[in-house]
């Protein structure tokens, strides 16, 4: 496989900075890194994106989590390895990733659940971040990044 470009955020002056910032920002408010990573992994799942899905894999592993909870997050409702708050943010993921799948593209009880586990300022970063990743998964897939690559 071979790139069809160089990576948007990098070939586009000041984009990469802008994103990492954001990126910084979504990280400050108290969301555990685990959970972002989890709900970044998730939404690459869902889209495709093999470069950030190898990416999250590994993050997940260098911050100590076990095989069985990265192995399982596309199945996470039927696995055992979640907490309740992981779980609101993985529906929350997955319903903000698949907003055209649905007519009620976030249902009320899918964010009532988040914010049952998150304050404003977290949920908002959740949000942030999961618009995020889905950002990064298609200027992946677009520019055809390749999984194993300076990205992964």
């Amino acid at each position: 496989m071979q790139a069809r470009m160089g990576n948007p955020a990098v070939v586009v002056p000041d984009a990469l900075p802008a994103l990492m910032a954001l990126d910084k920002a979504t990280r400050a408010v108290g969301v555990p890194k685990s959970t972002l990573d989890l709900v970044h992994l998730r939404a690459s799942q869902i889209n495709g994106c093999s470069v950030c899905v190898l990416m999250h894999a590994g993050d997940l592993r260098k911050g100590g989590e076990s095989d069985e909870r990265i192995d399982t997050v596309a199945g996470w409702r039927e696995a055992p390895y979640f907490t309740d708050a992981e779980r609101a943010a993985l529906a929350l993921a997955e319903s903000v990733t698949r907003v055209s799948d649905r007519g009620d593209q976030v249902p009320d009880e899918v964010y009532d659940e988040a914010a049952k586990h998150y304050d404003e300022q977290q949920l908002g970063a959740l949000i942030l971040s999961i618009a995020t990743v889905n950002l990064w998964n298609r200027v992946n897939i677009a520019a055809r990044q390749v999984a194993g690559g300076e990205w992964s």
